[in-house]
C-alpha cells in the first residue's frame, strides 16, 4: 500500500489499514540487524526524561544501520540560554535526516514538525499523546492474540493524564473492542475522550473497581500514577498507591488474561507477578525495537513497499 506520511504526530494521523501495515512492516522487520539506513541520521531530542522511549529509538536506528545525535538533557543545549524550541528544531533540521522529540508540553511535537523540513515523530508530549508506544501496544496484542476484533481492554490507573492511554484507546476504536476504564474519581478517563469513543460506536465502561473488570478483561493495561503531572503535592497524595496489583488478582482473572504495562512501574504492580505467564510487560517494551525500526525505515522512505 502507498505510504504518504511525512511525520507521526498523533495516533490520529494512522487509519485502520496504516496502522496493520505498520504492524505488519514491523513484524517482517523483527528485533535483530536490518541494514537499510547506511548513512541516515536520527536525531533524539529529549526534553523530559526517558529510558524505553529513547534508547529503543536509538537502538531501531542503529539495528538500522544508521546513526543517532541527540540529548537527554535539555540543560545542557541552548535551550537552557532561552532558545525557542522552533530555533533548536531548525537547527537539527540541519544536521540530521529524522527528529523523535519528546517534550513536557502538549503540542511541541506538531510545534517541532511545522518547523522541520525532515520527518518528526512525537516520542510524548505532555498529556496529550504517545503515537510510537501505541503502535508497540498494539503490535503486543496482536502478537499475543492474533486479532484485536472481540477483544475487551481495561485500563487503569492515571487515565486523565495517562497520554498513551489517549493514544491506545483511539486505536482500538478502529477495531470492534470493548474498553474499561478503571480509575480514581479524580483520575478518570477526561469525557472528551469517552464521547468520542461513543461516537464511534465503542462500549466504554467506566468504575473505580478493578475486581470488577478481571473476570471479563482479556487485557489489562495498567498504569502508574504520574506524581509529575500534580500541579499539589496533597493531590498526589490522595491517591497514590490506589490500585496495588499482587497475585491475588489471578484469582479472577479471566482465563488467557495478558497484563501490560507501559512502564515505569512505581507501586502498582508487585514485583511478585513479573513471574506469572499473564505478565507481558518486559516483553511489550522489547516490542518497541521491531516497532520503532519498521516506523523509522517507513517515515524515511527505505521500506520497498511502503
Amino acid at each position: 500500500m502507498a505510504w504518504n506520511h511525512k511525520d507521526l504526530i498523533s495516533i490520529k494521523d494512522l487509519d485502520k489499514q496504516d496502522i496493520l501495515h505498520i504492524l505488519d512492516v514491523a513484524k517482517r522487520m523483527g528485533p535483530g540487524y536490518t541494514p537499510v539506513a547506511d548513512g541516515k541520521i536520527l536525531a533524539t531530542l529529549f526534553f523530559e526524561p526517558s529510558t524505553r522511549t529513547r534508547l529503543s529509538f536509538e537502538a531501531a536506528m542503529h539495528r538500522l544501520g544508521g546513526n543517532v545525535i541527540g540529548f537527554a538533557d535539555s540543560s545542557n543545549t541552548s535551550v537552557a540560554k532561552g532558545e525557542t524550541l522552533s530555533d533548536t528544531i531548525r537547527i537539527v533540521d540541519g544536521y540530521a535526516d529524522i527528529i523523535v522529540i519528546r517534550h513536557p508540553r502538549e503540542g511541541s511535537a506538531k510545534t517541532a514538525a511545522e518547523a522541520a523540513s525532515i520527518p518528526v515523530v512525537n516520542g510524548g508530549d505532555g498529556i496529550n499523546e504517545h503515537p510510537t508506544q501505541t503502535l508497540l501496544d498494539l503490535y503486543t496484542i496482536q502478537e499475543t492474540f492474533g486479532k484485536f476484533d472481540g477483544l475487551t481492554v481495561a485500563f487503569v490507573g492515571d487515565l486523565k493524564f495517562g497520554r498513551t492511554v489517549h493514544s491506545l484507546s483511539y486505536a482500538l476504536s478502529h477495531f470492534d473492542t470493548k474498553l474499561c476504564f478503571v480509575a480514581p474519581e479524580s483520575l478518570r478517563m477526561p469525557e472528551h475522550y469517552v464521547s468520542m469513543l461513543q461516537r464511534k460506536g465503542i462500549e466504554v465502561t467506566e468504575t473505580a473497581d478493578l475486581k470488577s473488570v478481571l473476570p471479563i478483561a482479556d487485557v489489562l493495561y495498567v498504569t502508574r500514577i504520574q506524581k509529575e503531572r500534580f500541579m499539589k503535592p496533597e493531590d498526589y497524595d490522595k491517591v497514590k498507591g490506589y490500585y496495588r496489583l499482587g497475585k491475588e488478582i489471578l484469582q479472577d482473572a479471566k482465563e488467557g488474561m495478558k497484563i501490560l504495562h507501559p512502564l515505569p512501574r512505581v507501586d502498582e504492580i508487585n514485583l511478585e507477578l513479573d513471574e506469572a505467564e499473564q505478565s507481558i510487560y518486559f516483553k511489550q517494551a522489547h516490542n518497541g525495537i521491531p516497532v520503532r525500526k519498521a516506523l523509522l525505515a517507513m517515515l524515511l522512505g527505505l521500506v520497498d513497499d511502503a
